[in-house]
């Protein structure tokens, strides 16, 4: 398919242009796919606003961001038709990552630390852009009664359920979220629906807070906003107290804050699994306090990424097991990307999730 489209062009931190470009050109293990919604997730407005860096030699562009989108197939490329795998109208969902398959890294299974990965949005042009182009691996067809905003969000829930199932929950577990984000309260329902007994959910601000009570929290709490009506400085002894001083059996910590982290180490019981998958600052580093975490013979993991549990979440969708509707409170088109990345970074109108969503 030759033609023109329009793209927002990444230059460098402060510099993104809308261009006319032209559409990306179909290889033969390729998918082009006409955009229908983009998310707009917290590492682009960092690209934008210089606040980390690229995965390219320089940090800069040109570069299309945008990685979590789905749309309409339109081209396919020789080896996928001839697979039979997908045909002009399907409706598809991405995974940015854009794995191998030939490394031995691959082989294990272990597609998320693919030695040879490409990102889409972060390494290769992604989805703010009418059209995107995608290894025919990394393309999945997104159910009939998931929407193209809902399948937008199928990247960052397809993350959560790699990070709870690390956290191994039993029947009747005590689990905290640390981090009531998109991702944090996709986990906290991931974490009742895996039989957790009781989810308490921790951050710093209430509107978010709020929408996790509404969405299965069994409590909540501020740990920074002295206004709020569920601040404490004291989560250890909330926790203690919830739990008759036996503390959590696992937490997930879904910020990149230090203190967050270590606060993970505070409040976790005997024989507990804490995970983290929020990422911290290049120069970060977490102090564990060893001799206590050998004694109560604690489990500490790290999540990254979403190896082989797209179709999870894609069947999480479906069954609507997971509500991501509601996560969704913001929706722009795409000639007003630079407008919602500025409003997503102040947090303008209580944002929890907005979208790029293509007319």
């Amino acid at each position: 398919m030759r033609g023109r489209m329009k793209a927002w062009v990444f230059y460098e931190p402060g510099d993104m242009r809308l261009e006319e470009v032209d559409i990306p050109e179909v290889g033969e293990d390729q998918v082009l796919v006409r955009v229908k919604a983009c998310g707009i997730c917290g590492s682009d407005v960092a690209y934008y606003f210089g606040a980390s860096s690229l995965e390219t030699p320089t940090g800069k562009g040109p570069l299309i961001l945008g990685h979590e989108l789905t749309g309409e197939v339109v081209e396919v490329g020789r080896i996928p038709e001839s697979l039979g795998l997908f045909k002009p109208g399907d409706r598809v969902v991405l995974d940015p990552v854009q794995y191998c398959n030939t490394c031995e890294v691959c082989k294990r299974g272990k597609v998320n630390l693919c030695e040879n990965k490409k990102v889409l949005g972060v390494s290769i042009n992604g989805g703010f852009a009418e059209y995107c182009v995608s290894n025919y691996t990394s393309v999945h067809k997104l159910p009939d009664n998931v929407t193209y905003e809902e399948g937008a969000l199928t990247e960052p829930l397809a993350d959560a359920v790699y990070a709870v199932g690390k956290m191994e929950i039993s029947p009747g577990d005590f689990c905290v979220v640390i981090g009531p984000g998109p991702i944090g309260i996709m986990m906290l329902q991931l974490i009742k629906a895996s039989g957790a007994g009781r989810v308490v959910l921790v951050g710093t601000r209430d509107y978010r807070l709020q929408i996790g009570l509404e969405m299965g929290a069994n409590e909540a709490f501020n740990v920074k906003d002295r206004s709020s009506p569920i601040y404490t400085d004291d989560l250890k002894g909330e926790i203690e107290r919830l739990t008759n001083g036996k503390f959590a059996d696992a937490v997930v910590v879904a910020t990149g804050s230090p203190e967050a982290m270590e606060l993970a180490l505070e409040i976790s019981g005997r024989s507990s699994r804490i995970v983290y998958f929020g990422l911290p600052p290049d120069t970060a580093v977490i102090r564990v306090p060893a001799l206590a975490q050998i004694l109560w013979d604690k489990t500490i993991k790290f999540s990254w990424l979403s190896p082989l549990t797209w179709p999870t979440a894609l069947r999480l969708l479906s069954t609507k097991q997971v509500n991501v509707d509601r996560l969704i409170t913001h929706r722009y088109k795409l000639e007003q990307l630079k407008e919602a990345l500025g409003e997503v970074r102040e947090r303008k109108g209580n944002v929890m999730k907005a979208v790029v969503v293509m007319e």
